[in-house]
């Protein structure tokens, strides 16, 4: 039978009667105030062991701070800009993964600014900034706010750390995070080489951009150290986007004397290059052998795979990450950090036959 006049359970946590404060979190987790901030905004300034006690005490008491509070405390934001070219690529996934654990472990929030090639957005992104909407900025564009690629223009005046990821910004004296560009399209050159290819089409990325003409540099380099010459008629122009290699792909096909082998400077116009000549009855890498780089998700499931040029994306937004929060919290960071490369061998490339 029912005890008619139960009494309910008493609440474990003693909190229930009113909004858990920083204080209950400090005296339950036997540590000071200064230190839950700290866990909160900059956890890896606080000992794991006291991390794991400030989580367990804020779980058991409810807390939940007041990110409004803490901006109007620090004037900081917490907030971070970072400034894409193109959303739509999907060479940006892992790279913002990145970005984002590194972040938050730290304690800040990113916003993504996809400029898709308007200058009105980066107008608009350049006064959001300005405006101390965010603390600090990982620029993936290429250049400054209200420069050209080229350097030509007056940079925005912004008072936040900048920090150049993948493509460099060679007029900025900020933070530099990519990888060598003209050494990795070298061996790319050099592999398909090696395995005989004496005629090399080269598919590039867009006119005048920088790692454009470190990697076209570096196909370059890599005929000279083969011994081949460089014939201008087998450099097809792209931009890193499937819809070039599928246009790559139809001039390639149209050829009557067709090269044995192809370098696009991106997975994404490999694949589309792919399609194309599968479209037209030829076979990869039978007819002709392709290859690509970035390592995109793509590149391992593609049919064939595709040989390639792994880019560690996720350690290149880690390591863009670390240097502005090095920044941010008044640490030096280095004005050059280039992570390496590997060539990846798949099946999409084979010995000249």
């Amino acid at each position: 039978m029912d005890d008619i006049g139960q009494k309910d359970e008493p609440e474990q946590s003693g909190f229930s009667a009113r909004a858990a404060r920083i204080q209950d979190v400090a005296k339950l987790a036997d540590v000071s105030t200064a230190t839950v901030s700290r866990a909160l905004a900059t956890p890896e300034r606080v000992s794991p062991e006291a991390r794991a006690r400030v989580q367990e005490a804020i779980a058991k008491t409810g807390y939940v701070p007041n990110p409004a509070a803490r901006t109007l405390r620090s004037q900081k934001t917490y907030m971070v800009l970072v400034v894409l070219p193109d959303l739509a690529n999907t060479f940006f996934s892992k790279i913002l993964r990145g970005i984002e654990e590194t972040l938050f472990e730290a304690g800040y929030g990113m916003i993504i600014s996809d400029l898709d090639g308007s200058p009105e957005k980066e107008a608009h992104f350049a006064a959001f900034t300005a405006a101390g909407r965010v603390d600090g900025a990982i620029l993936l564009n290429g250049h400054l706010f209200g420069q050209s690629r080229d350097g030509e223009g007056s940079p925005a005046r912004l008072s936040i750390p900048l920090v150049a990821l993948c493509e460099a910004i060679p007029s900025a004296d900020i933070p530099q995070i990519e990888i060598d560009n003209r050494a990795a399209a070298s061996r790319m050159t050099q592999h398909l080489a090696a395995l005989g290819h004496k005629r090399i089409a080269y598919v590039s990325g867009p006119a005048g951009n920088i790692l454009e003409r470190e990697r076209f540099q570096g196909f370059k380099d890599g005929l000279e150290r083969a011994g081949l010459p460089y014939d201008p008629a087998l450099v097809i122009p792209g931009d890193y986007t499937i819809e070039a290699g599928v246009r790559a792909g139809q001039i390639l096909v149209a050829q009557t004397t067709r090269p044995t082998a192809v370098f696009c400077t991106s997975d994404q116009m490999a694949i589309g290059l792919m399609r194309t000549v599968f479209s037209a009855g030829l076979k990869v890498p039978d007819d002709i052998s392709v290859a690509g780089f970035d390592d995109i998700e793509f590149a391992a499931v593609a049919e064939p795979s595709l040989t390639t040029i792994h880019q560690p994306r996720r350690e290149l937004g880690q390591a863009a990450a670390s240097a502005l929060i090095d920044l941010l919290q008044g640490r030096p960071s280095p004005k050059r950090i280039r992570l390496e490369t590997d060539l990846v061998i798949r099946d999409s490339v084979v010995p000249l036959r």
